[in-house]
C-alpha cells in the first residue's frame, strides 16, 4: 500500500488557493501519491505530513489559532517532531522564537530560532519583486515581496537559505522553512517541490 502523503494549508486568511494548486502541481508533477488541504480546524492537522502558514496579517492569524486550539495542536506535533512546517510572510513571523516589537500582541510558534521585523518592507505599495539566489537552487528565483517582514537575526540550529541585499529573506531549521516572500503567487514551483522534499 503506498502512503499518501498529506500537506495541510491553514485556510485563515492569505492565498489559500494558490498554495493547494501549487502543492498539487508539484504532487502531480513529481508522480506522488498526495493531497493538499484545507486547514480550518484543530483535527485537520492530525492528518497533515506538513503544514503551509500563508501571508496575512500575523495578529489576526495568531489570534485564531489561539482561539481556535490550532496553536496548541501545532506545538504538540512540533515537540513530537512529526510535522514539517512551511510559514510565508506572515506565517514565517509566527515560525519565529522572537519579534523586533515585543509589544506586539502575536502568539508566537517559536519553531526557529530567529528575530523577525514585521512590515520590514513597507506599506503595499512598496510591494516588489526581486531576483534572489536561494541556496540549493541552479538559477535565481523570483520572490514576490508584499509588505513582507525579514529575518533580523538567526542563532542555533538555523540557516540562511536567501537574501535580498542585506536581508535575510528565507531561513530553514530542521523541517521548519520560513520565507518572507510568497512562492505561491509565482509559477515557479521550486520551493513548494523543496518544501516536499523536507518530509
Amino acid at each position: 500500500m503506498v502512503a499518501i502523503v498529506t500537506i495541510g494549508v491553514l485556510s485563515l486568511q492569505g492565498a489559500v488557493s494558490e498554495h493547494l494548486a501549487s502543492m498539487n502541481r508539484v504532487f502531480k508533477e513529481e508522480k506522488q501519491t498526495g493531497q493538499a488541504i484545507l486547514v480550518r480546524q484543530p483535527r485537520d492537522i492530525d492528518a497533515c505530513d506538513g503544514l503551509i502558514i500563508p501571508g496575512g496579517e500575523s495578529t489576526t492569524i495568531s489570534r485564531i489559532l489561539v482561539n481556535s486550539g490550532m496553536h496548541e495542536v501545532i506545538r504538540k506535533r512540533m515537540s513530537q517532531k512529526n510535522i514539517a512546517l512551511m510559514g510565508t510572510c506572515a506565517g514565517c513571523v509566527l515560525l519565529a522564537r522572537q519579534l523586533t516589537d515585543s509589544k506586539a500582541d502575536v502568539r508566537l510558534l517559536e519553531a526557529m530560532d530567529m528575530q523577525i521585523e514585521r512590515n520590514a518592507f513597507g506599506r503595499q505599495k512598496e510591494s516588489c519583486e526581486r531576483s534572489i539566489a536561494i541556496k540549493g537552487f541552479s538559477t535565481l528565483y523570483t520572490a514576490v515581496f508584499i509588505r513582507a517582514p525579514v529575518i533580523t537575526k538567526i542563532w542555533g540550529a538555523c540557516e540562511i537559505l536567501a537574501t535580498a541585499g542585506k536581508e535575510i529573506v528565507m531561513a530553514r531549521q530542521d523541517n521548519y522553512l520560513a520565507l518572507s516572500f510568497h512562492p505561491e503567487l509565482t509559477d515557479d514551483l521550486r520551493i513548494h517541490r523543496y518544501f516536499l522534499e523536507m518530509l
